[in-house]
């Protein structure tokens, strides 16, 4: 079963495809996220977000947002995305 994960930032869709598992860094402290999660409402704060697929991890340092998780959905809404601070699709 995998997560169908989005990333957003203002103006542009940065990922979106099937994830094995999505981690970040919310108010409350780092949450990772594996497909069966419970229904998740959280505030983001800056930091990595990471997505692991079939085709390897991804990362991006975001500057905050918000991120929802419901029926194996997860939609991450970031105000900036920084996209060269990590290498994407990187090898495991």
């Amino acid at each position: 079963m995998a997560l169908q994960v989005e990333l957003v930032a203002a103006d542009r869709v940065v990922w979106e495809g099937d994830a094995k598992s999505v981690s970040a860094r919310t108010t409350e402290g780092d949450v990772g996220i594996l497909a069966g999660h419970t229904p998740l409402l959280a505030a983001l704060v800056g930091g990595p977000v990471t997505i692991v697929s079939d085709s390897g991890r991804s990362s991006y340092d975001i500057d905050g947002g918000f991120l929802s998780v419901h029926h194996d959905r997860v939609k991450i809404v970031a105000e900036n995305v920084d996209e060269d601070a990590a290498p994407r699709a990187a090898a495991h």
